[in-house]
């Protein structure tokens, strides 16, 4: 889910540039990093973005860098002409001279000090008349946005398969050792009684025998994990957005690895369970930036 993109568009009073950033995120928290975007357009641009980018956490900012006309200071006309009204007003009421009738340039030096009649120019230039431009500069921060996850997604897609890989080949490593499990529980076992000075029946040895290594018997484990593992590929191959579900799935292959190990009862099984396990955690933690 990890992604950058950025687009700049020109507009009458200067350059808006559009960067989206989004990170790994369960659901789609979408944060408008910016005060320029008029109020109307907040919630249908949370909806293009949660559509586009299904989950993470989604930084958008708008930056606005206007030319010199758009910065040039302004006077306020309206603003001005208010004023000087009320100066000629203010002196008739407490009858003393108007001050606008002994000095011009005075009187106009006066006003353009008085607050917020000399500003500077709007900074702001997101309208609905050039709404349609900023929105096709989204939508191409959108883009590269997009084409930077599916970059990253190719290089995803071949490290996780590649430790499924990783964990069935370990599955046939375990299955190899099974042999040699078996005759070393027997002989264990067998040891056992004779260090005892018992006499024990070859039937019912067996028969204990046979007890015993049901109760370790790990061919079910086996049967599953392989399943979850073709599942696993199934679902990163035929599903459009198959993050959550892989997390999933994950859960269950770890439940069958741990299983494997705790019945182990021998080195070889137990070093091969380790590894998967080491397999297992990094591609759950590849898998969290997985859409």
């Amino acid at each position: 889910m990890t992604g950058y993109g950025k687009a700049e568009v020109l507009l009458e009073g200067g350059k808006l540039t559009v960067e989206i950033r989004s990170v790994n995120g369960k659901n789609a928290e979408i944060s408008l990093k910016t005060s320029l975007l008029p109020k109307d357009k907040e919630m249908p641009l949370r909806r293009k973005l949660a559509e586009r980018l299904q989950r993470g956490t989604i930084d958008l900012f708008l930056t606005w860098e206007p030319n010199a006309a758009a910065t040039a200071a302004a006077i306020n006309r309206p603003l001005a002409l208010d004023y000087y009204r009320q100066i000629g007003a203010l002196a008739s009421e407490i009858g003393a001279p108007d001050p606008r009738e002994s000095d011009s340039n005075y009187i106009l030096s006066t006003l353009l000090r008085l607050p917020d009649v000399v500003g500077a120019g709007r900074q702001s230039v997101i309208d609905d008349n050039n709404w349609p431009l900023v929105d096709a500069a989204i939508d191409k921060a959108l883009d590269a946005l997009c084409d930077y996850r599916a970059r990253e997604g190719e290089a995803l897609y071949k490290d996780v398969t590649s430790r499924v890989g990783g964990i069935l080949d370990l599955e046939n490593e375990v299955e190899g050792f099974e042999a040699e499990r078996i005759a070393s529980l027997r002989a264990k076992l067998a040891k056992a009684i004779e260090e005892l000075r018992v006499k024990c029946d070859a039937e019912r040895f067996e028969q204990e025998m046979v007890f015993y290594l049901e109760k370790l018997d790990i061919n079910e484990e086996k049967v599953r994990l392989r399943q979850h593992c073709k599942y696993f590929m199934d679902t990163i191959d035929g599903e459009p957005y198959p993050g959550k579900k892989l997390g999933f799935i994950i859960q269950e292959m770890g439940r069958e690895i741990n299983t494997t190990g705790s019945k182990a009862n021998h080195a070889g099984i137990q070093r091969a369970v380790v590894r998967m396990k080491d397999e297992l955690e990094k591609i759950r933690e590849q898998s969290l930036n997985i859409l």
